[in-house]
């Protein structure tokens, strides 16, 4: 499906070669102030064309609101926004070559067999391009969720290939033990990540690094993976819908849903299974009350908020039980070696001839530091989402007059 959210709902549309591509927002709450402004930082961030070690498609990605708002402000209706496609290049796959055999771990042969037919030209709505959509509602609903509750979202580079931010050791099998990455996932902002571009590593030493990776597969005509971390700050206590859309299983879910994603993991990960409960375990501890302006924490008794619990560690991710607890949320994503490369690959064609392939166009040889914002963006999405939901049974509770 094409189709995102139950409260917030985000239709993407479009093909990596066709006119256009874009989303239709339904479900937005009206009166949120909205521009074209808004959305466009996080379009240009996700941008082909960002250093020598991106695809050289040159598309600026201009965003334009088609409906939905009116005088800077939504309506309540449907928000549809449009990017136009303005350097397509479909004779780049007019090749026969490229025509006739299906790409090696690409969705060439997936599509042909589900639908019978597939667009011939850049992967069409199995490309990256589709995600254009998905980062920009994703904007919007960042806007929605830092207006109403401060919430903050930053995703970063982890990983390229084997040079990793933070890789396991023996003292810490997982980062989420690690004081120095607790540390980055409190203080890290987006500005701080974009000046490490163009890999979007914060550490000028291990962004080296995974640059220059990246250049030598680039050099092979190669491709290489990596993940992408990204944490949520000040996100509203008991968001989540057990016992099926947990919010760890919504946000594995989003992220699994971009393109060349192969896995997930939120908290400890799958390092947490090498430390023992008695580490493990989040211990509960009181913290100071903070208003609900700030925080948008909805637990209120006689109009304010009293004591709250926080936990002294954080390796649960900030959910337990599929709901979240109030701590920060963070998780990572990852991303494998860009399927298309330049070097010729021995194949099999769609009538069972065996071949070769050499592909042509323009390609990332790693994709991670241009999924950052797109996983930001899908964050955005469903914690906009699981919020709605939440606000919806608040309300409905609020009528019944009892606490």
């Amino acid at each position: 499906m094409s189709t995102f959210g139950q409260y917030f709902r985000v239709t993407t549309y479009g093909e990596s070669h066709c006119l256009s591509v874009g989303a239709i927002v339904d479900g937005c709450p009206p009166g949120l102030p909205l521009t074209e402004d808004d959305i466009q930082p996080q379009m240009t961030r996700r941008r082909p064309g960002q250093s020598a070690l991106t695809t050289p498609r040159d598309e600026k990605d201009r965003v334009q609101i088609q409906s939905g708002t009116e005088h800077g402000f939504t309506l309540g209706t449907p928000i549809a926004l449009r990017v136009l496609n303005e350097d397509q290049r479909p004779r780049d796959y007019g090749d026969s070559t490229m025509d006739k055999y299906p790409r090696p771990s690409h969705a060439d042969y997936t599509y042909q067999m589900k639908y019978g037919i597939k667009a011939s030209s850049g992967g069409g709505r199995s490309s990256a391009r589709e995600t254009i959509g998905r980062v920009a509602a994703g904007a919007i609903a960042e806007k929605y969720l830092k207006l109403a509750h401060g919430v903050e979202i930053i995703a970063f580079v982890d990983s390229v290939g084997d040079e990793h931010l933070f890789p396991p050791t023996p003292t810490h099998p997982t980062a989420a033990t690690n004081p120095v990455y607790l540390e980055l996932l409190n203080t890290i902002t987006r500005k701080q990540v974009d000046s490490f571009l163009p890999v979007r590593c914060p550490n000028e030493e291990a962004a080296s690094r995974m640059a220059d990776k990246i250049a030598h597969y680039r050099d092979q005509k190669d491709s290489i993976g990596g993940t992408v971390t990204c944490v949520v700050r000040n996100c509203p206590v008991g968001l989540g819908e057990p016992v099926f859309d947990k919010l760890e299983a919504m946000l594995a879910h989003a992220m699994l849903s971009i393109p060349a994603t192969k896995g997930f993991d939120i908290g400890s990960g799958f390092g947490g299974c090498a430390v023992p409960g008695s580490i493990h375990n989040d211990a509960f501890a009181t913290a100071p009350a903070i208003e609900p302006s700030v925080t948008g924490l909805r637990q209120q008794q006689n109009g304010t908020v009293g004591p709250r619990l926080t936990t002294k560690t954080n390796n649960s991710g900030g959910i337990q039980g599929g709901i979240t607890n109030g701590a920060h949320i963070y998780f990572r994503v990852a991303f494998k070696s860009p399927a298309t490369i330049g070097q010729a690959q021995s194949t099999v064609s769609y009538d069972a001839v065996n071949g070769v392939l050499e592909a042509k166009g323009r390609h990332d040889p790693c994709v991670v530091p241009r999924a950052v914002p797109i996983v930001e963006a899908m964050t955005a999405l469903v914690l906009m989402d699981a919020d709605l939901s939440q606000a919806a049974r608040e309300h409905s509770k609020s009528r019944l007059g009892t606490q």
